[in-house]
């Protein structure tokens, strides 16, 4: 009999402790039908893709789940590759509050901010 040792599988991305705080606070207040927050890359924008987070209702087999101290927090199974390296932030200041992205597989983004390219 052969031993095969296996290894868990990194994340694609990575949450920050403001990050996870922020999921914790979302799910506190979610929707009773809804299961977890979801990372997905629609496309949109002026450079092509674009980060949205959402409240997801069913798991699909396809995406990555990532169990947090708040919840649970998966990403879009069509969106992992595009991802992979990434780590996701919450930050606040006087004027704006949002998740940020530094994600190393993006090679452009738009003026706004607001899309990006790979």
């Amino acid at each position: 009999m052969v031993d095969v040792k296996t290894r868990t599988r990194p994340a694609a991305i990575t949450l920050t402790r403001t990050a996870e705080q922020r999921i914790s606070d979302l799910m506190s207040r979610a929707p009773d039908e809804a299961i977890g927050v979801k990372l997905s890359t629609p496309r949109r924008g002026c450079s092509g893709l674009a980060y949205s987070v959402d409240y997801v209702t069913t798991e699909d087999r396809f995406d990555e789940k990532i169990e947090t101290p708040g919840g649970t927090f998966y990403v879009d199974g069509g969106s992992v590759l595009y991802l992979i390296g990434s780590v996701m932030d919450w930050r606040e200041d006087d004027f704006t509050a949002g998740f940020v992205f530094e994600n190393p597989n993006a090679k452009g983004s738009c003026g706004c901010g607001e899309s990006f390219t790979i």
